[in-house]
C-alpha cells in the first residue's frame, strides 16, 4: 500500500478519514450525519428561563460542517439583553465539541433574522401554552 494521498487530494483540500461511529469501528459518520448529531446535541441546551430547549426554541439556525469537520453553529438570542446571552453560546459549544468527530466548534451569534416566536416548534408552542 502506498503512503502517497489520493490523488484529489491537494493541500487546500486534505483527505478526511472517516470517523467510526462506534467503538469496534463499525460504521462510518458521514459530514451529514455529524451535522444532525450537532443539532441534537443542542437539544440538549435549554434556556434557563423557559423550560424548552434551545432547538426547539427556533434559536438554533444553522449547522455547518467542513472538510475538516469543524463545525459552525449559527444561533441566535430571543433578544440582544438576554440574561443567558453569554453562558447559551458556551454552552452550545461544549455540548456540539463531545460529539465524536467533531475536530473543533465555532458558535456565531446572530440577530438577523431577528428571533419571533414563529420560529418555534409546535412542540414548544403547545409546552408554553401558545394558542396553535
Amino acid at each position: 500500500m502506498s503512503d502517497e494521498p489520493a490523488a484529489s487530494a491537494t493541500p487546500e483540500n486534505p483527505p478526511v478519514p472517516a470517523v467510526p461511529a462506534s467503538a469496534d469501528g463499525s460504521a462510518t459518520v458521514t459530514d451529514e450525519e455529524l451535522r444532525q448529531r450537532a443539532f441534537e446535541a443542542c437539544k440538549n441546551v435549554f434556556d434557563p428561563e423557559i423550560p424548552v430547549n434551545i432547538f426547539e426554541l427556533g434559536l438554533i439556525y444553522d449547522v455547518i460542517v467542513d472538510p475538516q469537520r469543524n463545525v459552525k453553529v449559527i444561533m441566535t438570542l430571543t433578544s440582544p439583553s438576554c440574561p443567558s446571552a453569554q453562558e447559551l453560546p458556551l454552552e452550545v459549544r461544549g455540548r456540539v465539541a463531545v460529539v465524536p468527530g467533531v475536530n473543533d466548534v465555532d458558535v456565531d451569534v446572530v440577530f438577523d433574522p431577528p428571533w419571533t416566536p414563529e420560529k418555534m416548534s409546535e412542540a414548544a408552542k403547545v409546552q408554553l401554552g401558545f394558542d396553535l
